[in-house]
């Protein structure tokens, strides 16, 4: 039921969007070709999305991009970012490098960094006495629904361009991009041992000071092939 009902609604916003439309997007210094809700095979239909770096989702063919045109029913976006991981159908791999698939649909997926996008920071009930919490990291705008345990430890910084990031589900690359906003916050908690040319060496957060750990991006950046 619920998978039918997210289908329908799903369908109406894409028809306001120019369903079955000619679309021409470039990416990568060249031109991909697609057209909403094409069928390269019976009963398959494919669809192609966008997310930005505040971690709004977007189909990728609307025009104008902002909070009024992008996807906001939270029990869609947990539906489709739990199925998101690594484009490895054969399909717009090069151009659209993620992929969410629903039943029959295959969802392509392109962004603007990451995927993944956190947003703000929560204290989540761990048992149900409710006497204990634990900090959870929330994304992709589903609030309490989408969210992987913060580990202040593992804030990485990147030097040259000022992003920040923090470790996602390994089934989508393991590492995901705090949004810009948050971001900013955090970058008044680090500490630059080293110099601020060569990135943060510590951050306090909640009255601790933790020593970041500078290697665990390396590998998932290497994975998805960014260069962060």
């Amino acid at each position: 039921m619920i998978y039918k009902y997210l289908l329908y609604n799903t369908r109406l916003i894409r028809a306001s969007h120019g369903f079955l439309s000619n679309f021409e997007v470039r990416v990568k210094n060249r031109f991909c070709s697609y057209i909403q809700g094409q069928s390269p095979e019976p009963r398959i239909r494919e669809y192609f999305y966008y997310i930005d770096h505040q971690g709004m989702l977007f189909l990728d063919d609307t025009k104008i991009k902002n909070f009024t045109s992008c996807f906001k029913d939270k029990q869609f976006l947990v539906f489709f970012f739990r199925r998101l991981r690594l484009n490895n159908t054969g399909r717009y791999s090069q151009d659209f490098p993620f992929v969410s698939l629903c039943g029959r649909e295959r969802n392509f997926v392109r962004c603007d960094d990451l995927p993944i996008v956190f947003t703000h920071i929560i204290n989540k009930k761990t048992d149900k006495s409710h006497q204990n919490t634990d900090e959870q990291f929330c994304y992709a705008h589903a609030g309490e629904l989408l969210t992987v345990p913060f580990e202040p430890r593992k804030i990485f910084m990147n030097p040259t361009t000022g992003r920040v990031y923090h470790p996602a589900p390994i089934i989508i690359g393991g590492i995901g991009l705090v949004k810009s906003s948050l971001a900013i916050e955090f970058s008044s908690y680090f500490s630059f041992d080293n110099g601020e040319e060569n990135g943060p060496t510590q951050f306090l957060w909640q009255n601790k000071k933790y020593d970041l750990d500078t290697e665990w991006y390396k590998d998932k950046v290497l994975k998805l092939s960014y260069k962060l």
